[in-house]
């Protein structure tokens, strides 16, 4: 019985390189205008530098929360916060503090009125809303 030795199909070798050698353009064309390529490098840079800087301002501001929660910490409470929130709700003032008194429909203060004010009208202004 005679062999037929059959010749190997030319196309298999062939399309099998040039798969792989568009699989290796592509990843070329990646490296150099993909979206992290070289040629994006400065854009992911300047990214960066805005996100450092947010990250910057982000923790200046959460570490003024937690000196802020440090400060209500009842174990070691300032007294000079004590003694502002007391007075804020109790309505009283120090001696040598400086109240400035508001109208409060317009918001505007009132201070230049008091020359021309008489006491009953001040206490009357005073009674009407607790919160001046």
């Amino acid at each position: 019985m005679p062999t037929r030795l059959k010749r190997p199909a030319f196309w298999r070798p062939l399309a099998l390189t040039v798969t792989l050698l568009g699989f290796q353009g592509y990843l070329g064309y990646s490296a150099i205008s993909g979206q992290f390529g070289i040629e994006n490098r400065a854009d992911i840079l300047a990214d960066i530098e805005i996100l450092q800087d947010r990250s910057a301002a982000l923790q200046v501001e959460i570490d003024a929360y937690r000196h802020r929660v440090s400060l209500m910490n009842p174990r070691h409470l300032d007294p000079d916060i004590i003694t502002e929130r007391a007075r804020a709700l109790l309505n009283m003032a120090h001696a040598d503090d400086i109240l400035v008194m508001v109208n409060p429909e317009t918001g505007q203060p009132i201070s230049g009125k008091f020359v021309e004010l008489i006491d009953d009208e001040l206490i009357s202004i005073i009674q009407e809303d607790s919160t001046l």
